[in-house]
C-alpha cells in the first residue's frame, strides 16, 4: 500500500483552468473521500491521480515516485466505476480473473487472488453465476472484487453507489466500510456527492469547491469547525442556518445583535471578533431549541413542518431570506405549525463567520 503526494497540481483543458493549488498528503491506510458540488473537478482529480487525465501542472508522488508521466497501468493503481461494467457473458469467478489472466499470472496465483478476494466481499457462493443473476449491490461488489485480486497499492471509487436504490446504497456502503476494516492497511480515495456516504466512511474528507480545496479534516472536524461559511453549509443535512448580525460585545465570549431582534452569544473570545464587526451567526438545525424565555436567537412562524418519528424538522417562513430557517427538534411537533415559535443555542454551537472566513481560524 502507498503514500500519494499531491503538490501544487492543476488541470486545464485550453485556457480553462478547473482546478489549481491542490495540495495534498495521504498516508497509506487512510480512506480520503472529496465531495464537493456538481462540476467541482472531484472525479476529474481522481481521475488524474489514475493517470486516465493528464495532470498540466504540478508534481504526483506515489511512493516518493513521481507519476506524471507514467501510464495508467504502471501506477499500481486500481479504479472502481460508477458503472459496474462487467462482461455479461462470464461468471463472477471469470470476472474477477480477467486482468490477471491479461497479466499471464499462472492458475495458482488466479485461484488464490480470486479467492481471497471473494471470501473478502462474501461472493463465495456467486463465483459461478453469471451478473445477470445478481444483484446491483452483490455486481457491485464483483466489480471491487476485480480491483482486490491486483492487490494495487491504492484503490480508486469514483461514486460506486451512485447507481443504486436507497436501501442497497446502505447496505453496500456498509460494506465498503467493512471492507476497509479488513483491509487496514489500503489506501482508497473515494469520490461521491452523498455527504453521508462521506461521513459513515472517511479517515478525512477533502471538500472542493471553485477549483481548488476548500477545507481538509475528519469527519467531525469538518462538522464542528468549519472553516469557511461553504464547508458550514456544504457539511451537515440540513444545511447550517445563516442569519447576518452585528458584534456588540467582546470578551471570554462574543455578544451579536441579529436580524429579526434576536440575540446571540458565541464561545469566541475577543481576539476573534471586534465590536461593531458585521458577521454571519451559524447554526446547525440541530443545534437550536424552542425556549418561552425574553431571550431569543431567532423568532418566525413555522411554515412547514416535517414529521420523521424521531424527531420533527420546522421550516419558518423566509420573510425576505433566500433560504428559510430550519429547526431539527426531537419528538413530534405537529402543533407548531403556523406559531411563531423563538429558539436559543449554546454557544459553544454558534459559529461566526466574516468575510466567508470563520473567526475561530481568524
Amino acid at each position: 500500500m502507498a503514500d500519494l503526494k499531491l503538490t501544487d497540481v492543476e488541470k486545464a483543458y485550453g485556457d480553462v483552468k478547473v482546478l489549481s493549488n491542490i495540495n495534498l498528503d495521504i498516508k497509506k491506510g487512510e480512506l480520503i473521500v472529496f465531495v464537493g458540488p456538481s462540476g467541482c473537478g472531484k472525479s476529474t482529480l481522481l481521475r488524474m491521480i489514475a493517470g486516465l487525465e493528464r495532470i498540466t501542472g504540478g508534481e504526483l508522488q506515489i511512493d516518493g515516485m513521481v507519476v506524471n508521466d507514467i501510464p495508467p497501468a504502471q501506477r499500481g493503481i486500481a479504479m472502481v466505476f460508477q458503472s459496474y461494467a462487467l462482461y455479461p457473458h462470464m461468471t463472477v469467478r471469470e470476472n474477477m480473473a480477467f486482468a490477471l489472466k491479461i497479466a499471464k499470472k499462472s492458475k495458482q496465483e488466479i485461484d488464490a487472488a480470486v479467492n481471497r478476494a471473494a471470501k473478502i466481499l462474501q461472493l463465495d457462493q456467486y463465483l459461478d453465476r453469471l451478473p445477470r443473476a445478481l444483484s446491483g449491490g452483490q455486481r457491485q461488489r464483483v466489480a471491487i472484487g476485480r480491483s482486490i485480486v491486483r492487490d494495487p497499492k491504492v484503490y480508486l471509487f469514483d461514486e460506486p453507489l451512485s447507481n443504486l436504490d436507497a436501501a442497497l446504497r446502505v447496505a453496500t456502503r456498509i460494506e465498503i466500510a467493512q471492507l476497509k476494516e479488513s483491509m487496514p492497511d489500503s489506501t482508497m480515495i473515494y469520490v461521491t456527492h452523498d455527504q453521508v456516504e462521506a461521513m459513515t466512511l472517511a479517515t478525512r474528507i477533502v471538500v472542493l469547491a471553485g477549483g481548488g480545496i476548500s477545507q481538509v479534516g475528519s469527519p467531525l472536524e469538518l462538522y464542528n469547525r468549519p472553516e469557511n461559511e461553504f464547508v458550514a453549509q456544504f457539511i451537515g443535512s440540513p444545511a447550517m442556518n445563516m442569519v447576518p448580525g452585528e458584534v456588540v460585545e467582546t470578551g471570554a465570549q462574543t455578544v451579536i445583535r441579529l436580524e429579526g431582534g434576536g440575540t446571540a452569544r458565541a464561545d469566541i473570545p475577543t481576539t476573534g471578533a471586534d465590536k461593531g464587526m458585521k458577521v454571519n451567526l451559524g447554526v446547525r438545525p440541530e443545534d437550536v431549541t424552542a425556549t418561552d424565555g425574553e431571550d431569543f436567537l431567532y423568532r418566525g412562524e413555522v411554515e412547514i413542518v416535517e414529521a420523521l418519528g424521531e424527531l420533527t424538522v420546522l421550516y419558518f417562513k423566509p420573510d425576505g431570506r433566500e433560504k428559510p430557517f430550519l429547526a431539527k427538534l426531537p419528538g413530534t411537533h405537529a402543533e407548531m405549525r403556523g406559531q411563531t415559535v423563538k429558539l436559543v443555542a449554546d454557544p459553544a454551537k454558534v459559529h461566526l463567520f466574516h468575510n466567508g472566513r470563520s473567526l475561530l481560524y481568524r
